[in-house]
């Protein structure tokens, strides 16, 4: 499958619009499939398909930082993050099927992957020296995009690891360019050969849309079934892309009719350039109850989250006056479960548009009026 970094290649695209495009692709860099820039609909500039991989002059706005999760912060070796106890997480490679216009990471597409290792040794003998980490996430970019020949002596030395049970990999390719998939036998072996019984690898699918779901795409997911592995699905609230709960829905019924589980839906990033894509985060709440309790219980299993940086953050319920949130992983272990409540703010995006001393308190208390500040012994402990 033929790749494309440049705008002039996507023929539909106007030449005036290439060249008005071409400063926001400086700065974000453009990439994308032949066959995904097949399913966009030319004739329809909000096209939501077009909105995901093609750049808008709405990217160069104000606002948003490079890394929204601080992801830095428990970078422990170049290309090895361990935030949560029990997962770690191996950067192999900065490159994916196509860039999305929201990606979080996009900061590795910038500053040339200088956080990631192509040489995953180290990492390797990181976690072979804590025994806690029983998860490894192979994510980037896009584990896929690796040599089948690579990813297969990463997962075989992980197999080695006797306290990892479990191998995670975040890939959009199923939906970028699914053919990588059917068309690569080798990849479906090794992934039968390290997929067993009592030590699964999970394959966390990323779908934005449900036209991405195509002929081509379940083709691929069935591959992805038959060689053992475990299917779920991940993605962003995004402005203009899935921001009303007749698609949300039609996403969650359309996954679980493959056997994709609904896994995470995630709060989108304040990273830099995401602003147009944005949803505040009381109406991504109710958009994603919406479309839940228009879906069977297997469709309704996602969670609504953020990955602050001081853990996963679920939006638990609004009332009227409050928001309340769930820490359903922290990066403190003593955070794990705790339970926050705030008074609404229809205007905020993010965690820390709430995490403010005189409109935060800790349920455990009644929420009365005023407000207690006890919420705020989390910032005081450093967590953000």
């Amino acid at each position: 499958m033929a790749y494309m970094t440049r705008l002039d290649q996507l023929r539909s695209l106007k030449p005036d619009e290439a060249m008005q495009l071409q400063e926001v692709s400086r700065v974000f860099p453009f990439r994308a499939s032949e066959y995904y820039c097949s399913l966009i609909n030319w004739d329809d500039p909000a096209d939501p398909i077009r909105r995901i991989i093609v750049p808008s002059p709405e990217e160069l706005g104000p606002g948003g930082v490079l890394d929204a999760s601080r992801e830095y912060d428990y970078t422990r070796l170049p290309g090895l993050q361990h935030k949560y106890r029990e997962t770690a997480l191996l950067l192999m490679n900065d490159i994916c099927g196509g860039f999305c216009r929201f990606c979080f990471r996009k900061r590795l597409f910038i500053n040339d992957g200088d956080e990631v290792s192509r040489d995953v040794s180290a990492g390797l003998d990181y976690i072979s020296r804590h025994p806690e980490i029983t998860n490894v996430l192979l994510t980037g970019g896009d584990p896929l995009l690796v040599s089948t020949r690579k990813l297969e002596e990463i997962m075989a030395a992980i197999r080695d690891i006797d306290h990892v049970r479990i191998i995670r990999l975040g890939t959009k390719m199923p939906a970028f360019n699914p053919s990588r998939i059917y068309d690569d036998p080798e990849l479906l072996e090794a992934l039968r050969k390290h997929s067993s019984v009592k030590r699964r690898i999970y394959m966390v699918l990323h779908f934005n849309h449900p036209r991405e779901i195509t002929p081509e795409s379940l083709r691929a997911i069935r591959m992805l079934q038959e060689a053992g592995t475990i299917t779920v699905a991940q993605t962003p609230i995004l402005r203009g892309i899935n921001d009303d709960s007749d698609t949300l829905a039609h996403l969650f019924k359309a996954l679980s009719f493959c056997g994709v589980s609904p896994y995470y839906v995630f709060q989108c990033r304040p990273a830099v350039g995401n602003g147009p894509f944005q949803v505040p985060l009381e109406e991504a709440y109710l958009i994603f109850e919406q479309a839940r309790s228009r879906c069977s219980g297997l469709a309704k299993r996602a969670r609504f989250v953020m990955s602050h940086a001081s853990g996963k953050i679920e939006v638990s319920g609004l009332t009227k006056d409050r928001i309340y949130f769930k820490y359903l992983q922290a990066a403190r272990l003593e955070d794990i479960g705790m339970f926050l409540a705030f008074r609404r703010r229809p205007d905020a995006c993010w965690f820390d548009d709430y995490a403010r001393p005189a409109e935060s308190c800790r349920v455990g208390d009644v929420v009365p009026e005023p407000c207690s500040v006890d919420g705020m012994a989390i910032a005081d402990r450093g967590g953000w």
